[in-house]
């Protein structure tokens, strides 16, 4: 069975580097693996040195592991160019015209990028029975907690214009032509058939989000990201998804004791500071701490990344 592991937290805070470790991880740990990137700020074909597309694709030198990066605006403009399609074949040609450009304009709108990405984000998961584990790399929090409220919201609302089109079917073909005939249309109606599409989309996000999915956070030993991290356990334990663990990211490495100046000193306080705010993470927030993970000089890449991988505590 396939279970998913979603890292998120704000912008910048090293979500692909962890991500791609522990989907470093569960490879090989024997588990076929696939890395998804979701932001917008693609850096999973630089952690890997390798340039990956829309589609799976093997990570050279690594066994079991495959990634993916979903370009939004790819997704958006493929979004709206369905949607168009479906509509010529529903609508008149002159009605077409006037709904694409107000297609056009919804597509300008907050929210318009997640709800595009929560297709692509679906597909995903819908064929990915050939992975045992599948390690998304989200967007920032705000963004992904936006994707991943929709299934329970857009579910009710599909719910209610299903309602009011079987009953507009209804009503109208029995006034026309009668009841019998009225349930023969309402059968073959495009609409209806979209609408219960859409509806089953909802519930097997939802059912997989809760049953086969766990979230960790991704934070830096700041106050900014302290709250943030706060906000989005609130939401995510709202809605009833579990989450894994935290992985505090780009900790200050403690100078050696023999070494002075001012660079030391800096390091010092630094390191004090981050070691205060680590204490109100393991003390204020619920999820256990599963890696403490110092800044490296260079990128994350190869054995760096390796290295990582290893100080994660998050069983694959």
């Amino acid at each position: 069975m396939t279970t998913f592991s979603f890292f998120g937290g704000k912008g910048g805070v090293g979500k692909t580097t962890v991500s791609s470790a522990f989907g470093l991880n569960c490879a090989r740990a024997g588990l076929e693996t696939l890395v998804v990137s979701t932001d917008p700020a693609h850096s999973t074909s630089d952690v890997f040195d390798q340039q990956f597309g829309d589609e799976p694709t093997p990570v050279s030198g690594y066994d079991n592991l495959h990634a993916m990066e979903i370009d939004p605006e790819e997704v958006v403009d493929e979004h709206l160019s369905d949607l168009r399609r479906q509509l010529g074949q529903q609508l008149s040609p002159a009605m077409v015209n006037e709904v694409s450009m107000q297609l056009e304009m919804a597509h300008q709108t907050p929210g318009a990028y997640e709800a595009a990405l929560f297709d692509r984000f679906v597909e995903v998961m819908r064929t990915a029975e050939e992975y045992d584990r599948v390690v998304f790399d989200t967007s920032p929090t705000g963004g992904t907690l936006r994707l991943l409220a929709l299934p329970e919201y857009l579910q009710q609302w599909i719910e209610r214009l299903l309602h009011k089109r079987e009953k507009s079917i209804e009503y109208y073909e029995r006034a026309a032509i009668g009841e019998q005939q009225a349930r023969k249309m309402m059968e073959g109606d495009p609409i209806i058939a979209r609408l219960q599409e859409r509806k089953e989309t909802f519930e097997f996000a939802g059912e997989t989000l809760r049953d086969d999915a766990r979230f960790t956070f991704v934070l830096n030993p700041d106050d900014l990201s302290i709250r943030e991290t706060r906000r989005a356990l609130a939401d995510i334990q709202e809605a009833d998804l579990s989450v894994a663990g935290l992985v505090v990211n780009r900790l200050t490495p403690e100078p050696d004791p023999d070494e002075q100046g001012r660079g030391a000193t800096y390091l010092r306080d630094r390191v004090e500071t981050e070691q205060e705010r680590l204490a109100e993470i393991r003390e204020t927030l619920d999820p256990p701490v599963v890696a403490e993970i110092e800044t490296r000089v260079r990128e994350v890449k190869g054995s760096l990344l390796e290295d990582v991988a290893e100080e994660i505590e998050l069983d694959p």
